[in-house]
């Protein structure tokens, strides 16, 4: 499967992107030669190899939930700019 010009130009039009005639053919040539590596991947054997979401192996190192104490709040607050009431003082964003 080979894009057309004239597709990159469609997308480039609907991302709201315009290019050069130059580029548009050095994305021609790019996005052709990436396709073509993606079709001599088609061509091995992989019927025996399960299928994965991720190149490596890899597990997630959670440590379980602990309740723990928390800091004090004046100490939490001491080196806060601004503060009322026992809370942080923010501007107020929109």
């Amino acid at each position: 499967m080979k894009i057309t010009t004239s597709e990159i130009e469609h997308v480039a039009q609907l991302a709201r992107l315009s290019f050069d005639p130059s580029e548009i053919e050095n994305f021609n040539r790019q996005l052709n030669d990436i396709l073509g590596y993606i079709s001599k991947l088609e061509e091995l054997d992989t019927s025996r190899v399960k299928p994965t979401t991720h190149a490596l192996e890899l597990t997630n190192a959670f440590r379980e939930d602990e309740v723990k104490p928390s800091l004090p709040v004046k100490k939490i607050l001491s080196n806060a700019p601004e503060r009322k009431e026992g809370r942080f003082v923010v501007p107020k964003i929109i």
